[in-house]
């Protein structure tokens, strides 16, 4: 078990949109006012459980800039400049520049053709090294059809303008890389972007979590962490499990049926969103929703 100096909670916060899919300015001001009450250190924007793949660009634009300014410095903001080319990751980058993002995240192209080793791993070494902003890599490991070479992460997470990883691969191998390159580069912050594996993540030695059921559950994180800390295992244990079964009930089950609408719903219910309008489609069972309406009122 590594104790690290401090341990950060970073939400791949939900989207909030209106019925005709604009983002809904007044719900992400509640978002974020909510995040930083709840302890929340950054806010990572227009990842896939921002829907940023589908919205307008300038719907980004108008997601960043309402975020940077509900947030008043409180909290760190990244925005997803993830596309299919250098020159389109550029553009992406210096609009989040230009918003008043910290950071902007690349993870692997949706598409990418003749995608060789050294194709690949160029793709990444030439956005970050062009970026105007400090940049996160997102690494999804074999979860995407295009994957970093895992003997060429350590040389990404090294270039400078490297400043944090989230990794969603569940890799344990994918992961050493990581720890490596932070032996190297101690300032380099390693996220875990796995909801499911939180204690597991933490007792290893990362710096932290990144995922889209922190709106959810930041509470809770910020708890374990204190219990983890404080070498109360067998409680952060329990309670990891517990967040576990929380977010279980508020995605529809281990199938995931729900998703994004159930973890909007539950915005709903808190009364920082106002729809569960989304781009992806995926539906509200009444059990999600019994489950959703229970917890939101009773924490149970």
């Amino acid at each position: 078990m590594k104790l690290l100096p401090s341990v950060r909670i970073w939400s791949a916060a939900p989207t909030p949109l209106t019925p005709d899919f604009r983002v809904d300015v007044p719900s992400v001001e509640r978002m974020v006012q909510d995040a930083v009450r709840h302890g929340v250190h950054g806010l990572f924007l227009a990842g896939t459980c921002g829907e940023g793949p589908w919205l307008q660009d300038r719907e980004r634009q108008v997601l960043v800039r309402t975020a940077v300014k509900a947030a008043g410095g409180k909290l760190k903001i990244a925005m997803q400049a993830s596309d299919n080319s250098v020159p389109r990751i550029l553009d992406n980058t210096q609009a989040a520049a230009e918003a008043g993002a910290d950071y902007v995240i690349i993870a692997a192209p949706a598409t990418f053709l003749n995608a060789t080793p050294e194709r690949v791993v160029a793709h990444f070494t030439e956005a970050v090294n062009a970026s105007p902003l400090p940049v996160g890599i997102y690494d999804l490991g074999k979860h995407r059809p295009v994957v970093i070479p895992e003997a060429r992460l350590k040389e990404i997470y090294l270039l400078p303008k490297v400043h944090l990883v989230k990794d969603s691969s569940g890799d344990k191998a994918r992961r050493a890389a990581a720890l490596a390159a932070r032996q190297e580069k101690p300032a380099l912050q390693l996220f875990n972007g796995d909801e499911f594996r939180c204690f597991e993540y933490l007792e290893v030695g990362y710096d932290g979590f990144m995922f889209g059921g922190a709106a959810a559950v930041g509470p809770q994180l910020n708890r374990m962490v204190r219990l983890f800390r404080a070498n109360q295992l067998a409680e952060a244990q329990a309670l990891d499990a517990d967040m576990k079964r929380i977010l279980y009930g508020i995605y529809g089950g281990q199938s995931i049926a729900c998703w994004l609408t159930g973890l909007k719903y539950y915005m709903m219910r808190r009364g920082l969103f106002t729809t569960t309008s989304s781009f992806l489609g995926y539906p509200l069972t009444e059990e999600c929703r019994a489950f959703i309406e229970r917890y939101a009122e009773t924490g149970l």
